[in-house]
Parts: C-alpha cells; structure tokens; sequence
C-alpha cells in the first residue's frame, strides 16, 4: 500500500453505524479496508480516535476564481472540502465571449474580486474546465449559469427572450453540458437571471435534463413571496422533468421567522409525488452577497454602466430609496430593508475602508447621513464592487432544514474581501462542533452522509462520496472531541481546529495539521446522456 490509515473510526457516508479499521490507499484509490493493524504499507497514519470519512463536498460554493488565483485553496481543504460545485447562482464565467466578459467582472467582484494580473484565458466551459487542470488542491464540478447565458443571447435587457433567442440559451446550455457540466444553476435576484420568466427556466432545464443534469436555482425571494418562489422552482422541476437542488435552501427575514416546516412539507408533498429533489444549506444565521444586489431589477438593468448612471440622478435615487426602504425591493426579497441588518464586509475603494465591520445604518449615524444615502454613495464609489453580509437568518429554521433526508451541506463562501463570511473557512467543521456534538441535532454518522454520499448522489459520482475499496481515496480524518471552526465574523480566515489530515485522491493536501501545497485536484467532467 501507498498509505495506510490505521485503526480509524470510519464512518463511511451512508449514515451507517461507524466501525473500527484500516484503510490502504493506492494509485489514488481506497485499495482495502480491513480490521484494525491488519494492513501495512510505506506510510502508515495512525488514526486511532480519529473519524475517518469520505472528503466533504461543498455543493455550493464562489471558489470559481480564487480556486486558479490561489490553488494550494486552503480555506477550503483545511476543511476536509475534497470536492466543490462552481458556477452557481445563475453568474459565473464560462461560457462568455469578449462582450460579457468585462461586464460580469465587474458584476462579480464583491463575490470573486478581479485578480489583478489574472489570465482570462478561456471562453467556454471546457476551456473553463480546462484551465482547472492544470492543477488545483480540490475537485470542482461546474455548473452552467442561466444568468451568464442570457447575457450572451439576450444582453441585459428586462424582457422576454424572443424564440431565436431562446433556441440561443438552448444550444449554450447544451454545449456546457456536452463538454462537462453538472447541471444548470439560476440566480433569480440578480440580474439579468432574473429577468427570465417560468416559461424560459422550463426550456432551459429541459436541455439540463435530458443531458441528466439537474437545476440548481437561486429562486426569486428568500423572503415575502419564499414559498410561492420555492413552489415554482418545484413547478419548473415537473414540466422540464429536471432534477432539483435548492440552493442555501431556508426561510430568512423576520416574515418567515418558524415557517421552516411549510417549506419542508411542500418538498415533502413533491418527493411523495415523484419529484427529484435535493438541498443544501449552511450553518449560519448571515448570509452574504454584493450590496448592490438590494437595488430593484430596474434600476440594475443593462449593467454596471446603466445603474451608475441611474444612481447619479437624485430622482432616480428617491425612487429606488422609497422602493428598498419602503416596499421591498425584488432585489430585497420583497422585504423593506433594515439598514442595521446590512452589514458592509469588503470595499473597493480605499477611502470606504472605514466602513468594513460596520452596518449601514451605523456608518450612516456616524456620517451624518441618511442610510440609502451612505448606501449609494458607497456603490458609486465602489463602481458597485462592495460585498456585505446580510443578518436575516433564523436558528430554529436553520436546524429543520438540516434535519430533512434531502440536505446535504453548502458554504456558500466568498473568499474575497475585507472580513468575508467565516462560512467560506468554517462552514463544515462547524457542522460537526456545532450541529453533532455540542447541539446533537444530528448524529456524526448522519452528518457525514449529508457532506459526503448523499452530496455524491446528486452529482452522480460513482465512484466518490463513500468509504468503498475502489472509490478515489478524497478522505478527512478528524478528532470528534476537537473539530471546530474558528473562523469568527471578526476573523474570518482562522483554519479550523481537529483535522489533521486530508487526502484528495489519495495525496495529501493536509498532513499533520499543516497544508502540503498538493495541487492533486482538477475538474470534474459530468458524462451524462446525450440528449
């Protein structure tokens, strides 16, 4: 053997009672298992006390620039993360072309920053794909996103698609689909994803699935309106005959404060009737998103430029105020903002360093101004670049969902920043701290399931997600006395605590606690039917 990882508790990830072994690792594969000090090998680990478990898979995850700019990716493989889903939220950036390559850099650079120096050297999905092997520490399955192809076929235009626009989209999410993507993603509040009706979402997860992909929507609101949002991705999911994954499925906001339990039974009433349906969450409280995400569809429509110039224009701006303030933008998740809840974490701008750790309401009392006030200026300055955490979320609603047969475990992480989100660093040991052993909403062995084989599943990687002889050896040893995050709000970029080693395809990307600079990862390329 390679490695032998000798004596370990193994929970192997179907959720199963854990049992007491060894685990012989060669070529990049789990070659034996066997009782415990029955195997040896050149290396071997002992792993006494430790939890052996297939690497976690983070079914949604921003890495899809910083994962090339920093590939040694320690935010994540510190973690036990072996495996990310790319592309999500309707934005990423493959396929573009010349046109809206500028544009979604400057879209996305409070989520994924603009690397500077960094080789656009791509343009379709596999070339995307491509350019991850040329050696990465983690495996990433990519998925198309909607909002990036109607940029390519329709540009940044609130209307309808017209047919041959739509025969466009169609032909775009087939050739994603052909040179290895996982499925389709929507971000159904940002534009121009959102611009997209239910019609067009059905045509478009028609080609996903029938490629035996699946649908990984952003819906339309996590707030008022988040059960008749959930309710039409289910829809779409019927008439496309797609497969559904609801990303950081939940019920923010206080209109939804307890209501965990009407979401849940309307899956559960959909999966009774045939429906293919996945989730996954994260175990925080805040989201996070760029700012400017709370501006109405309006006023963000035909990009970065058109809004800027909405946002100089003092009528402009009072309509937009009245709207995020008042109303509830569709930006906003149909809620009024609360200034207090929003909470500035990265700038682009120097000059608005000082507002980093600080709710906008805050920033704006110490200002003197009004908070939309504050709030524009900001995104002017920052040509709509700033990031912001957003504390909305509710603990009970959090555990139910958690709790639910089809969850599996996403960071939703954003690596860039001043102070990012700490579930990009802390989202899967906290699971285990947090969730198993100091709260016991869930048994180890059936947290393992949910970050690992039931994550597996969906993808439909058959040979990854579980402890198996001939599987890829992604693995994580951790202590279960120990496991924690550490990463805090005030110091996002802590590695966790409790695991001392990470294997992605059989090579060590962690080793006794500190990483090894293995770059044994690459892309995954989905071999689904042709359609």
């Amino acid at each position: 053997m390679d490695t032998v990882l000798r004596g370990a508790r193994i929970a192997d990830g179907t959720g199963a009672e854990e049992f007491e072994g060894d685990v012989g690792l060669r070529g990049g594969r789990i070659a034996r298992i066997a009782g415990p000090g029955s195997l040896s090998g050149r290396r071997v680990v002992d792993a006494t006390g430790l939890v052996l478990a297939p690497g976690f898979i983070d079914m949604h995850a921003h890495s899809d620039l910083q994962v090339l700019a920093e590939p040694g990716h320690v935010a994540k493989v510190s973690q036990g993360v072996t495996t990310e889903v790319l592309g999500q939220d309707g934005l990423s950036y493959a396929p573009v072309d010349d046109r809206t390559l500028p544009a979604l850099r400057a879209q996305l650079a409070g989520w994924n920053g603009d690397p500077p120096g960094f080789d656009w050297n791509w343009r379709s999905v596999g070339e995307y794909l491509d350019r991850l092997d040329e050696g990465i520490a983690v495996n990433v399955a990519y998925l198309v996103p909607q909002g990036t192809v109607r940029m390519l076929a329709v540009g940044w235009d609130d209307r309808p698609a017209t047919e041959e626009e739509l025969d466009t989209m169609r032909e775009l999410v087939a050739r994603g689909m052909r040179e290895g993507a996982f499925g389709l993603s929507s971000g159904l509040t940002y534009t121009p994803g959102m611009y997209a009706g239910t019609d067009e979402l059905v045509a478009l997860c028609e080609v996903a699935g029938a490629h035996g992909g699946f649908h990984s929507p952003h819906h339309r609101s996590y707030g008022a309106g988040a059960l008749e949002a959930y309710a039409e991705m289910v829809a779409v999911s019927r008439r496309a005959r797609c497969p559904l994954h609801l990303a950081h499925a939940t019920m923010n906001f206080p209109v939804n404060e307890g209501r965990a339990p009407e979401l849940l039974a309307l899956l559960d009433d959909a999966i009774a009737e045939g429906c293919d349906i996945s989730l996954d969450s994260y175990p925080y409280l805040a989201g996070a998103t760029y700012l400017s995400a709370l501006l109405p569809s309006w006023a963000a429509e035909g990009g970065v430029d058109a809004t800027l110039t909405r946002l100089a224009d003092p009528g402009v701006r009072e309509r937009i105020r009245a709207e995020i303030e008042e109303t509830g933008s569709d930006g906003a998740h149909g809620v009024p903002v609360d200034w207090a809840a929003i909470e500035i974490n990265g700038v682009r701008d120097a000059a608005n360093a000082h507002l980093v750790g600080h709710s906008v309401a805050e920033s704006a009392r110490s200002a003197g101004l009004a908070p939309a006030e504050l709030y524009f200026r900001v995104l002017i300055s920052d040509r709509l670049g700033t990031s912001c955490l957003m504390h909305v979320g509710h603990e009970e609603n959090v555990r139910a969902v958690m709790r639910h047969s089809a969850h599996t475990g996403g960071s939703d992480g954003l690596l860039v920043g001043d102070r990012p989100h700490p579930r990009a660093w802390g989202t899967f040991p906290r699971y285990l701290a947090r969730y198993v052993r100091e709260l016991g909403v869930l048994s180890l062995t059936e947290c393992v399931a949910h970050l690992t084989g039931r994550a597996a599943r969906r993808l439909r990687l058959p040979d990854r997600g579980l402890i198996r002889e001939g599987h890829v050896a992604d693995l994580v040893l951790f202590d279960p006395g120990t496991v924690a995050d550490t990463a805090t709000f005030e110091q996002p970029r802590r590695r966790p605590d409790g695991i001392p080693h990470v294997f992605v395809g059989g090579v060590a990307a962690i080793d006794d606690g500190r990483p090894t600079g293995a770059l044994n990862g690459g892309s995954l390329r989905h071999r689904g039917r042709a359609a």
